[in-house]
């Protein structure tokens, strides 16, 4: 339970510290759309990602809505390890958000 209460503190002072955030273009009907990257938005999936269970829906909507940044984390080596682990990809895996090809 340490161990987790200390990378969630880590996760969270390493996103806070972010000097630039992440953005990622995102095509539709109506031409390019920016879409703001802020892997803090990513919160409400840290105990899933973190512990054992199943994520909330708060967490898979924000999955959802940051799908287009999630390769800018995967590059970046703060949250590389976040959105890599075997957690993570079981709580992509459960709200239906592909693992992305980078």
């Amino acid at each position: 339970m340490k161990f987790t209460t200390l990378m969630l503190i880590t996760f969270v002072i390493i996103a806070m510290s972010s000097p630039v955030p992440i953005r990622a273009t995102r095509v539709e009907s109506f031409g390019e759309v920016a879409q703001s990257c802020v892997v803090t938005e990513l919160a409400p999936c840290l105990p899933a990602m973190t512990l054992t269970g199943d994520p909330t829906t708060e967490c898979c909507d924000k999955l959802v809505e940051q799908k287009p940044c999630l390769c800018g984390y995967i590059r970046n080596p703060a949250y590389s390890m976040y959105v890599t682990s075997p957690n993570a990809r079981k709580v992509l895996d459960f709200c239906k958000v592909p693992f992305p090809s980078c």
